[in-house]
């Protein structure tokens, strides 16, 4: 599954939010990846998260590949999106 989602976090840049993201992945058996300006990088890594530098507004695609990617896209998007 694939979705474009606009992040709406303030200070996802901290380490604590992407600590969070990272723990929430993990919780699926799913593969999940974020795409951003052309770099795909795995959510369930916190060193290719904190890569990302993701900033309120920013423009990314979930890309969820497993028995539970919905569920996994859905928590990823809720926890973005809250």
């Amino acid at each position: 599954m694939k979705k474009e989602i606009t992040v709406q976090m303030s200070g996802f840049t901290e380490a604590t939010p992407i600590a969070h993201l990272v723990q929430l992945a993990n919780q699926y058996e799913s593969k999940v990846y974020v795409e951003m300006d052309d770099k795909k990088v795995n959510v369930k890594s916190i060193m290719g998260m904190m890569s990302l530098v993701l900033t309120e507004g920013s423009v990314i695609t979930v890309i969820t590949e497993g028995q539970d990617e919905t569920q996994a896209l859905d928590a990823v998007e809720k926890f973005l999106t809250a």
